[in-house]
């Protein structure tokens, strides 16, 4: 008879954001504002692994999510769904951590957020997240100000490497 493998699953929810030094996540209102090529190129290849995306209704209506590679979910009040047009788009009214159980049972362990800062903000408060792959960008003066420092407070174990002008910041708890 073979021998039984016992395979553990590993479960990482990942915030994956950009900033610009002065810590906004946006400028003129989307993210678009505040990113380089070589956060884009990373953000990109980031996404393609995980199980599902994570964002909240802004998000969707600002940001470019009518095509992804995997499902995203938007955790939105509002009975219309915003990218209605996205054949891998869920809309639930959800709280975020009611959104992210529901989530990882549907689509699988590895869930990335790339929600704006109340939802990061409260999903790390919970103890909800497990990564942070951060990228900091030479623009400053946009909207959406985070606390660089203190959203790095959170995790014990961080690297950083610099490619052209981003700085990427992996974190970990």
């Amino acid at each position: 008879m073979g021998e039984k493998v016992n395979i553990l699953t590993f479960m990482t929810v990942t915030v994956t954001l950009v900033v610009g030094s002065d810590g906004s996540t946006t400028k003129n209102g989307s993210s678009a504002g505040v990113t380089t090529a070589a956060d884009r190129s990373e953000f990109l290849a980031r996404r393609r692994t995980a199980d599902c995306i994570l964002i909240g209704g802004n998000t969707a209506r600002t940001e470019p999510y009518h095509r992804t590679p995997v499902p995203v979910v938007v955790i939105s009040r509002s009975l219309i769904n915003p990218l209605a047009d996205n054949r891998l788009a869920h809309c639930w009214n959800l709280s975020p951590e009611k959104a992210l159980d529901r989530a990882i049972k549907t689509f699988g362990p590895n869930v990335h957020i790339e929600a704006g800062v109340a939802i990061i903000t409260e999903l790390i408060s919970a103890g909800r997240i497990d990564a942070l792959e951060l990228s900091i960008t030479t623009v400053t003066g946009g909207e959406d100000v985070i606390h660089i420092d203190q959203l790095l407070g959170h995790f014990t174990q961080s690297s950083e490497v610099t490619n052209a002008d981003t700085r990427f910041i992996s974190a970990r708890k």
